[in-house]
């Protein structure tokens, strides 16, 4: 029988290295880090085994709660709005019992909805000006251009300012005061011996219209007879929604080669009689080198029966077709130098504001030819060409339906 001091040394080196590990593991259990070792310093401290299980168990339930609260947090669902046309809303729901969190948008529930930022500002909408206010017409101003500064309609600024602009936007120039009416309409001054209902039916409204408009400060009952109101004479009278037929200053129509008539009132640059000269082709070609607007456009409802086209003072101007010439010289009435060319075939074609004049009555030109240059002669704001195109049979045409 063999003694335990008989063993192997083999057998003997396998205990002591299972001692060692044994002993290792042991140490490393009553480390402080590890919760063999915390457990182990609880004990020491007095704390029974029950108060250190109740602990433990206190630990893992909010550690549970935690990642609840983060789960819900990032996996809200989202309203979703109805199917229409206008904005949704959401109906009020009962308050959750957690505390309302911020919502993060993540990858997969998009946040829908407005977010709304906080501003310690208000902006107070302005309030519709109800009085009328003075413009002073600027370099480059075109009816047009005021009309939209003020939110108004051309025919507006053309309406209220006619011992002005006499119903022409060519008779702008740089200097004038005009008014500008709080809305839409014409402006009346008052006559002695009209009558309100008269007054009215001539500018297509009733006759509450004028007297309700609160910036004409008319006192409905001292107002009286309709048909002889208590209104001072001269006193002037905005008219919401009135409208009326312009008085034409323009140049007529039918400035032919053997029709001079037509163009002698026009000023100093008539041609009389003209006899022969160059016939057209009826196809017309820009009269610039520049093919847009630099003020009015075509616009027969605000008098307007030409465009005007940007130039540099002195640029050239060419004739659209050939033809000869049958005005050219001063303008009375506020085109300044202009030329007119009558082309046969019923057409004509008319060059205003310019600074200089390169041809002379009876002249016959080709198309393209050089006829004068920019200026800006008249009644004018600045370097620009006002051209029209002219039909003895269909009257003043659009031009941007003739020109490539």
């Amino acid at each position: 029988m063999t003694s335990s001091d008989d063993r192997l040394p083999d057998e003997m080196n396998v205990e002591m290295n299972s001692g060692e590990k044994q002993k290792e593991k042991t140490d490393k259990q009553n480390k402080p880090g590890s919760p063999g070792g915390w457990l182990e310093i609880l004990s020491h401290l007095g704390f029974s085994d029950f108060a250190i299980h109740i602990g433990v168990n206190v630990l893992s339930m909010g550690l549970i709660v935690s990642v609840v609260w983060l789960m819900s947090t990032f996996y809200r669902p989202t309203l979703q709005p109805r199917a229409s046309n206008a904005i949704a809303t959401v109906s009020p729901t009962s308050a959750p019992d957690l505390p309302t969190l911020p919502v993060f948008q993540n990858s997969i529930m998009p946040l829908t909805g407005i977010l709304r930022q906080t501003s310690l500002h208000t902006n107070i909408p302005s309030r519709p000006r109800m009085e009328t206010v003075k413009y002073t017409v600027q370099s480059g101003d075109s009816v047009f251009g005021i009309a939209e500064k003020y939110g108004l309609d051309p025919t507006t600024i053309l309406w209220g300012n006619y011992p002005v602009l006499k119903d022409s936007p060519d008779s702008l120039r740089i200097g004038q005061e005009l008014t500008i009416l709080p809305t839409d309409g014409t402006y009346h001054q008052w006559q002695a011996g009209e009558g309100l209902t008269s007054v009215a039916k001539y500018y297509g409204v009733d006759p509450e219209t004028i007297v309700n408009y609160p910036a004409n400060h008319l006192n409905p009952d001292a107002i009286g007879d309709l048909s002889k109101p208590n209104i001072a004479a001269g006193t002037w009278l905005i008219i919401p929604g009135g409208k009326r037929e312009f008085i034409s200053w323009s140049v007529p129509v039918g400035m032919t080669r053997d029709n001079p008539a037509v163009s002698e009132v026009l000023g100093a640059g008539s041609c009389g009689v003209v006899e022969g000269g160059a016939i057209g082709i009826g196809s017309f070609i820009w009269p610039a080198d520049r093919h847009y607007l630099s003020g009015n456009d075509y616009s027969p409802q605000t008098n307007h029966s030409g465009i005007d086209i940007s130039g540099n003072l002195g640029s050239p101007i060419y004739a659209a077709d050939a033809g000869v010439i049958v005005y050219a010289g001063w303008n009375d009435w506020g085109y300044g130098n202009m030329i007119v060319i009558d082309h046969g075939h019923d057409w004509q074609t008319l060059y205003a504001h310019l600074s200089v004049i390169n041809v002379e009555c009876a002249q016959s030109v080709n198309q393209g030819d050089v006829i004068g240059a920019f200026g800006s002669t008249g009644n004018s704001t600045g370097p620009h060409l006002h051209f029209e195109l002219m039909n003895t049979v269909y009257g003043k045409v659009n031009p941007w339906d003739f020109l490539p």
